[in-house]
């Protein structure tokens, strides 16, 4: 490789030793497969075969991922979690230690350099090489993020100037994890982001307007930074009391709202979820679905923690919203009332008044009460509309009753299944000759 070429692969290689905060931009795939093409490029073989293959990974590497080497490293910028990003979070820019800052501009500019140092790299090595056929260069034209961030990379001049803007975006957008997630589930002791939530939409929902209104009102305050309360939706099957929560993470995720999902068999870590989240300056819904428990169910003592507080104040902003299809969430059997003849257990009493009153410790409750016949036809018109389905209202109701009578009854949940048949329907039809 010519001396010119050579020495701005090892400026590039330089550069990206260099950086003391954005280290991790390198971490995944892409970035390794780009470093591992300037090692090779400057240690390849006379034919160059090493270079080669080593540009394959990376065309590879990034058409895995669905985006270019510019747009990837502008995200990895923008998600980044590192000191200086968590900081920003929870601090003005004009307060943070110098040094800090200093190093963020300093990385900026070295991260612009491999922005742009990457530009004529297919070009170099075709030159090189003597390759015949030009290489292909990994694009993505499909990627367009909404934030106008993105586009602010490309046109200044010097990604310094940034800082203050990129701070603010931190500030308000998140970091790391929840900058990428919306919704994130607890699986084996960590949190893992979900990347395609149930796309279940609030204008979706309806016959059940006032806990549906009661709910956002309490969303609204967790989001103003206000003592939100617990909540418990308690009701019949599927009358819509999980999707009502899923929808929450589309409605106010941009606002910084996050849910959390959090299995039963995980609640006895869900103080140390509360303390991971504590510090974090987003809202936190902390999801549990289909709550309740057996009699001998130690794991609630976790959610009562929670739910009341111990001696560690509870964050401003977790808030727990469970659903159940119990009032009553620890099971109760005729033999668990006291009687004068009972030996095994002095207060028995007392005992049954904790299992009866645990769904008290959510300061609200909200009943969804099975659907009648209209609250269901409602739903079925609802959905129709939001699907466009060609069909005269008789023939909608008609076969709506019919879908109830002979499947699930008549809920939510069954008039979703419902309209699903019927798109379904609609498209096989138009599919046939």
């Amino acid at each position: 490789m010519n001396d010119s070429i050579d020495a701005t692969i090892q400026f590039l290689q330089q550069q990206a030793a260099a950086l003391l905060l954005y280290q991790a931009v390198f971490e995944d795939e892409v970035g390794q497969a780009f470093l591992q093409l300037l090692q090779a490029c400057r240690q390849s073989n006379h034919e160059g075969l090493t270079a080669l293959k080593a540009y394959g990974n990376w065309f590879q590497a990034m058409a895995r991922e669905g985006v270019s080497w510019h747009d990837r490293l502008v995200t990895q910028i923008v998600r980044a979690e590192n000191p200086f990003t968590q900081q920003a979070q929870r601090l003005p820019l004009a307060d943070m230690p110098p040094a800090l800052v200093a190093a963020a501009q300093a990385d900026l500019r070295r991260l612009q350099s491999l922005y742009h140092g990457t530009d004529q790299f297919s070009q170099w090595i075709e030159a090189e090489f003597g390759l015949k056929q030009p290489l292909v260069q990994w694009e993505s034209p499909a990627f367009h993020p909404q934030d106008g961030l993105w586009q602010t990379f490309q046109t200044t001049q010097d990604w310094a100037d940034l800082l203050p803007a990129l701070a603010e975006h931190y500030r308000r957008a998140g970091i790391g994890l929840f900058a990428a997630y919306h919704a994130c589930r607890w699986q084996q002791g960590q949190l893992v982001g979900v990347a395609y939530p149930d796309p279940i939409q609030l204008e979706m929902l309806v016959g059940y307007e006032l806990p549906k209104a009661t709910l956002l009102q309490n969303t609204e305050a967790l989001l103003a930074g206000y003592s939100a309360l617990n909540v418990l939706l308690y009701g019949s099957r599927g009358t819509g009391k999980s999707s009502l929560v899923k929808s929450l993470v589309h409605a106010y995720g941009d606002r910084g709202l996050r849910l959390i999902e959090v299995e039963k068999a995980d609640l006895r870590d869900l103080p140390a979820i509360v303390e991971q989240v504590r510090r974090i300056p987003h809202s936190f819904i902390i999801f549990v679905d289909d709550l309740s428990f057996e009699e001998d169910d130690e794991t609630f003592k976790a959610l009562k923690v929670v739910l009341e507080g111990s001696l560690t104040a509870r964050p401003q902003n977790v808030v727990v919203y469970a659903t159940s299809n119990r009032r009553h969430l620890v099971r109760e059997f005729y033999g668990d009332r006291p009687r004068p003849s009972d030996a095994d257990e002095i207060h028995n009493w007392d005992t049954m008044q904790e299992k009866l009153s645990f769904s008290d410790r959510f300061g609200l409750t909200l009943t969804f009460e099975p659907a009648d016949q209209e609250t269901y036809l409602a739903i079925v018109r609802h959905l129709a509309k939001i699907m466009a389905i060609d069909i005269t209202p008789s023939e909608l109701e008609f076969r709506a009753l019919q879908w109830a009578t002979r499947h699930n009854g008549r809920s939510g949940r069954s008039a979703r299944q419902f309209i699903d048949f019927l798109v379904a329907e609609k498209a096989s039809a138009n599919l046939l000759p």
